[in-house]
């Protein structure tokens, strides 16, 4: 199990709390909280612009009264994970209003196939639900001029277990049971195995028709470190964006397996918490060895951000996550986006305009915004990080 990271200020423990309480405030429609300094980590010169005096839709409400550094114009290309495809929606929403002359536009295609856009030049920063490895950052030495992709997490959320079986409301698996689910060892919604961890519920006697993604995904990536941690030896197989599982069906993206689980009676699949919540989906609570399952909620996953330790060195901030947590409260199926950008050789042309978008979604304002969307406002002292090496992109 992974050591407690604690950096200067205060634990990430605490953060985290704190994180988990502003969760619950922004879903009750309050006002955001004053931007900590990650908000405004431009240097000086850029115009100030507060989105409240550049348009009057509701999304620019969200940032009244918080200022967002417009630097440069034009379009930023980004592409890859479908996980954080609703948060980049909410930011781009608001940071458009406020910087009229940049366009953000960012296509899904999962993250494996945004690393790849990546590395040929197709696109000036990625969306990843895994840290780049090791030949994936030589691949980008070759768009990188004098350096190298880096990872840095942006949007922080959890693989929620949905499920649309008939008359059951409420649901528990565990590791090994979701293993075996999804490599169609349990093929049936009464098995032994379910029952036993649902007293009281009952089952119905039909088989389990498993939903997995199609394209290479770091959301299958998160959800298969958990199994390789927490299984027993019920999945076989090596964490990987690849679904290796035998069986099941498959669909496009993580809104590909959200529509399917909704779609199918006596289905079950795995999306980011947003989708499930998108979709009016029910989502499984998680036995971890804690005295009670833990449910699939924000509040919960912040919990295990708690203990999330920076494992990247110089402006990379690849994090290491304990998916086999046992803390009360703590839901261990979690994931962190990284958007991946060249720490050096970036686009001189839209490298201001970059730098503007990336420093607004590190912000605690742009953090909170997507909070009350089904994600995990990141630590502070995670996102003032990420805050100082968007500072230092070039």
């Amino acid at each position: 199990m992974p050591r407690r990271a604690t950096l200067p200020g205060r634990t990430l423990r605490h953060a985290a709390t704190a994180a988990a309480v502003l969760v619950s405030v922004a879903a009750c429609g309050s006002d955001p909280n004053t931007p900590t300094s990650a908000s405004t980590g431009q240097a000086s010169g850029p115009a100030v612009v507060r989105a409240s005096d550049a348009a009057s839709s509701p999304a620019s409400a969200q940032a009244s009264g918080s200022p967002i550094a417009c630097n440069g114009s034009g379009e930023v290309l980004g592409a890859g994970s479908t996980a954080q495809a609703n948060a980049i929606d909410i930011w781009k929403t608001t940071f458009s209003a406020a910087c009229q002359g940049i366009t953000i536009n960012y296509g899904g295609g999962g993250s494996g196939a945004g690393i790849q856009q990546f590395t040929v030049g197709k696109v000036a920063f990625a969306g990843s639900d895994t840290a780049l490895k090791p030949a994936e950052v030589d691949a980008t030495k070759q768009v990188c001029t004098g350096g190298q992709g880096i990872d840095l997490p942006m949007v922080a959320g959890l693989v929620s277990i949905v499920f649309n079986a008939e008359g059951v409301d409420k649901l528990v698996l565990d590791g090994p049971t979701i293993a075996k689910i999804f490599n169609s060892e349990i093929t049936q919604w009464n098995d032994p195995a379910i029952v036993a961890l649902n007293p009281g519920v009952t089952l119905p006697t039909a088989g389990i028709e498993a939903i997995h993604r199609s394209d290479d995904s770091g959301t299958t990536a998160n959800l298969t470190s958990y199994l390789a941690a927490t299984s027993g030896g019920a999945w076989p197989y090596p964490p990987s964006k690849t679904w290796a599982g035998k069986g099941g069906e498959s669909a496009n993206g993580s809104a590909g397996v959200a529509a399917q689980v909704k779609q199918n009676k006596n289905s079950i699949g795995y999306v980011e918490l947003s989708y499930a919540q998108t979709n009016g989906l029910k989502s499984a609570a998680v036995a971890t060895g804690a005295s009670q399952p833990v449910d699939a909620t924000a509040a919960n996953a912040a919990t295990t951000f708690a203990g999330a330790q920076v494992a990247g060195t110089g402006n990379d901030l690849a994090l290491t996550l304990d998916y086999a947590t046992k803390q009360e409260g703590a839901y261990p199926i979690v994931l962190v986006t990284y958007e991946i950008v060249c720490d050096k050789g970036n686009k001189a042309a839209t490298l201001p305009a970059l730098k503007s978008f990336l420093t607004y979604t590190a912000s605690d304002e742009a953090q909170q915004a997507i909070g009350a969307k089904g994600y995990v406002p990141l630590p502070a002292e995670i996102t003032g990080k990420v805050g100082a090496a968007v500072s230092r992109l070039s």
